[in-house]
């Protein structure tokens, strides 16, 4: 694993929130020269720590859509029937996202569609391909109340950072 110190974490927290800001800008948020700056963002891409940019769309501004939120149960539960949901998963556009998931069900799907007919359209359609669903639980979302602005980076690395700056005993 790739150790990281604090500016490299500052740089990560800035361009989880803000993805276009300019090279020198994120030079100055994390107080270094742009060269260096430049050569951390180089070495946190080549090593997959940043796997790619990209912009906040307003959906609701462009067209009207539906999210729903998919539960979805596999009747077998070998590696073959799992590959073979994910795959079909994997081809179908309005699956945004999916995650393998424990405690009771297997799967969990975001999907995103054109109204509530299309998205039964869509699961008719998995259905009918054989891919082992036993059976799904549809939850459609009615308002949205939080957007992602930025991953927990602060939360998620407080016992990390204490643990690599406390005293070691045997010194």
């Amino acid at each position: 694993m790739l150790k990281l110190d604090e500016r490299d974490l500052e740089l990560l927290k800035v361009l989880s929130r803000e993805g276009r800001i300019s090279k020198a800008d994120l030079a100055k948020r994390i107080n270094l020269s742009p060269s260096p700056c430049w050569k951390r963002l180089k070495r946190l891409e080549n090593a997959g720590i940043i796997q790619g940019y990209s912009a906040e769309v307003s959906l609701r501004k462009l067209v009207p859509f539906v999210t729903v939120f998919v539960m979805v149960e596999l009747e077998h539960h070998q590696a073959a029937h799992f590959q073979k949901f994910e795959r079909a998963v994997g081809d179908v556009a309005e699956v945004v996202a999916c995650w393998a998931i424990g405690g009771g069900m297997d799967y969990l799907m975001q999907v995103v569609s054109r109204d509530i007919d299309s998205y039964q359209r869509l699961m008719d359609a998995l259905l009918d391909r054989d891919l082992s669903i036993l059976r799904y639980f549809t939850y459609v979302v009615t308002k949205q109340v939080k957007q992602n602005t930025g991953l927990p980076f602060d939360a998620l690395l407080a016992g990390q950072i204490e643990a690599e700056n406390a005293p070691d005993d045997g010194e």
